[in-house]
Parts: C-alpha cells; structure tokens; sequence
C-alpha cells in the first residue's frame, strides 16, 4: 500500500492538444493532454505516483500483460455542472470494486484514498477537456497492467497503475432511443467461479466475437444467458439489464457471473426510493417471452457508466423478435435518464449523498 499523503509529481505538457468540437466526441476517441501513472515492485509497494503528457509507452515484449491478461480496470465520469463546478458521481464505489477486481486477479490492492486523490487530481489539471453540451462528460479510465518481462504462468512482482482521459458523448449512436439486443444462445460469457464479477480484460475479449456477429444482423449489443443451463439472463456486453414486468422491476441477482455496476446500484436504490417494488433474482429468458406476448412486460433498460440509461426496444432470439414498448422508451427509463443525469451534472439535489466536488 502507499500512504495516502505522498505527493504526486507533475510534469506539463510543451504541446497542448486542440480540443475536439462536442458534436465530433463520440465515444473514446480522443484524449487528453496528461495521465496519471504509479509503479509497483514486490518489496517496495507502490510508489512514484506522477502525472506526466500522454503518449505511447514502451515495454519489453515479454511483459506478461500480453501473455497471461493480467489487468483490471475501471470506468467512471466527470462532469461540468451548469454552476462551473466539477463533479464526479459515486467514485469510490469505482475505486472500490477495482480493489475487488485486482484481488480476483492477484494484483496487489490499492490505497482507495489515494485512488480518489490521484484521480481529482488529474481532472482538476485536465479541468479545460470537460465538455459542457448535454449528453457529454469526461471518461475517466483507471486500468492496472502486469509488467513483468517473464514467460510463466504466475502473477507478476512489477505492476503499473494508470488513469487516462477522454471528453465523450453518448456511447451509443442511438443516444436515448431504444436499442435492438440480440439474446446470445451459442457464446457464453462467464460462469459462477470465474471472473465475470470483475472488471478484468479477458471478459471482454471473449465477448467480441459475440458482438461482431450481431453487428453484422444489425443489432447494438449482445444479451447474455447463464453459462450453465444457457436460461437465465445475465447482462448486456456493456449494462446490466432491467425489465418491468406487472408491478415489479426485475434486474438478475449477483451471484458471481454477473459485474455489479454502480450505475445499477444507483437505480435500484432511485426506483425503490420512489416507491417502486425491486426484485433482483433469477429470470430466465422464456419468463421474458412470455410476458411479452401476454403484454406483462412493460418495457427494458440497460444501465452503465458509459450510456447511463439505454432503453430496450428490441429482442431477438432465435429469430424470433420481442418488440418491447413499440420500440419507444419507456417512462422509468425516461425518469431514471432524467432525474440521475441531473444528479450526475448538479442540477438536481442529490439526496443520496452520491456526487463529489473537484476543487477548481
């Protein structure tokens, strides 16, 4: 662990980047002018904490991130309130679950206070890149890479821990209209036991071939079935999932497979905070079917960090197609967009205590 007061060495820039106009953002395509970067050795901890320009960096080629995947990380946004302040939403629960992520792993833990400190720090000297058009944010991306120049299956004793920004907009080209999701029943994703709780690389690199083939049938994301009995719903590639069904608002449990989103935390706690009956448990896929044809299901969202809020107009599954809500967005998804957006960015009061200021 490294004590949380040690200082954090900066090095400026001498060639300032010109800044993208707010309707070119897209979603993770460009970046700032500085990263944050901290190294760890097995016997010294962590230690040199810097911000330094953004650029490439060189490792041997046998660093054992390239080999053996180990790397977590993290995903979280800064945001222009209408008042010039800069907020951030719920970031120790990023820092949090990326503590949990690296203990999957074998990646030493952390100092969470420091975390949140390098963190504001970086935005508060990158302060300039916030946009400040609706729908846009800074994307923060904190990631821990192994670095070991070693061939063999063990973790590593050396480590990098880096934080990198981007000015963004929606993550989807649809924004907040309702997307088509296309139900995987080939392709599994994770199993109870394995890492699909965590934020780690290899997850995602196993889902891209899912992915690409429901691009090519023309659908946003891939929806998940458990890896097990291919039955219950997990998630999407990229949200967690919730469907209205009757009086309830059904979202699948934890239960080791699926990641526990914050944005996901964040919207059981508003949708119970309005009176609305939360279920998180198993719920197979034909319980979905089925309470779509008999007018049960109401409508479906997605929630994450990158797209907030996504309501589901579609389903496709074997192809059959499950159009939800006339392929419009529905009214929790609307008010949940709404009202956390407005949270996120200080225009609404925050009863929950969940956004934390930047100091100018």
């Amino acid at each position: 662990m490294l004590h949380s007061l040690q200082e954090i060495r900066i090095e400026h820039t001498c060639t300032p980047k010109a800044k993208p106009a707010a309707n070119q953002l897209g979603f993770g395509q460009y970046f700032t002018d500085h990263m944050f970067i901290m190294d760890y050795t097995a016997g010294a901890g962590w230690h040199d904490p810097r911000i330094i320009p953004y650029g490439p960096m060189a490792y041997d080629p046998s660093v054992m991130v390239f080999h053996y995947g180990q790397a977590v990380f993290e995903g979280l946004k800064a945001y222009c309130a209408e008042d010039g302040r800069i907020l951030l939403f719920r970031p120790e629960k990023n820092v949090e679950r990326l503590n949990l992520s690296s203990d999957r792993l074998c990646i030493p833990a952390l100092d969470e206070a420091f975390t949140l400190k390098a963190i504001k720090k970086l935005v508060q000297l990158e302060q300039d890149w916030i946009p400040e058009a609706p729908g846009t944010s800074l994307y923060i991306r904190p990631f821990i890479i192994a670095t070991d120049p070693f061939l063999g299956v063990r973790p590593s004793n050396t480590y990098q821990f880096m934080i990198i920004l981007s000015p963004v907009g929606n993550y989807y080209a649809e924004g907040l209209n309702p997307v088509k999701i296309y139900v995987e029943t080939h392709y599994v994703r994770s199993v109870k036991g394995g890492t699909g709780y965590v934020k780690t690389a290899g997850n995602y690199a196993a889902s891209i071939k899912a992915q690409e083939e429901a691009h090519k049938k023309g659908f946003t994301q891939v929806l998940w079935l458990d890896g097990v009995e291919r039955k219950y719903i997990e998630e999407v590639g990229t949200m967690n999932v919730f469907f209205v069904m009757g009086d309830e608002v059904i979202t699948p449990a934890l239960e080791g497979s699926i990641l526990g989103g914050v944005t996901r935390d964040s919207a059981i706690r508003m949708l119970e905070n309005w009176g609305l009956s939360v279920r998180e448990r198993k719920l197979a896929i034909s319980d979905v079917i089925e309470a779509a044809a008999s007018g049960e299901l109401k409508e479906a969202f997605g929630t994450g960090t990158a797209a907030v809020i996504s309501p589901i107009g579609a389903l496709c599954m074997d192809d059959r197609n499950i159009v939800i809500n006339h392929m419009e967005i529905g009214e929790l998804s609307s008010r949940l967009y709404k009202e956390m957006t407005e949270i996120q960015r200080g225009s609404r009061p925050d009863p929950f205590g969940w956004t934390v200021e930047v100091s100018r």
